[in-house]
């Protein structure tokens, strides 16, 4: 089973970090978490690395339900978004399928949220 949604779109990693933001916010997600790959890597390492960003996105509706039917799945929270850009202008953005991260857990009512989730981040990559 393929474990993230991905689609690449042809504008500037700024720009796609915006839109995707949007989309999210279009669908009832917020970002609580942005992490700066690149930037950590050169301050840590002092490598150079493409851009590329995770945001962690939460639709705090459905996080509620999750953590009451699986007290456990903070584990597994916020759903990451990832924003890469290997080459100038083509941006590749991938979202976690939990439906598929789910599988892991024996918890029906956690399946049905989880799936209701996947049809929300699949919609936000096919409509960048």
């Amino acid at each position: 089973m393929k474990y993230h949604f991905s689609k690449i779109i042809d504008e500037s990693f700024d720009t796609a970090v915006e839109r995707v933001t949007e989309a999210l916010k279009s669908e009832g997600f917020g970002i609580l978490t942005e992490i700066d790959i690149k930037a950590t890597l050169k301050k840590k390492l002092d490598v150079d690395f493409y851009n590329y960003k995770i945001l962690g996105a939460c639709n705090p509706p459905f996080a509620y339900k999750a953590l009451l039917a699986e007290d456990k799945i903070g584990t597994m929270l916020p759903c990451n978004v990832i924003v890469q850009e290997k080459e100038k202008g083509h941006v590749e953005v991938s979202a976690i399928d939990p439906s598929a991260s789910m599988l892991a857990i024996e918890n029906k009512d956690l399946q049905a949220i989880a799936s209701e989730i996947s049809t929300k981040l699949k919609k936000v990559i096919e409509h960048l």
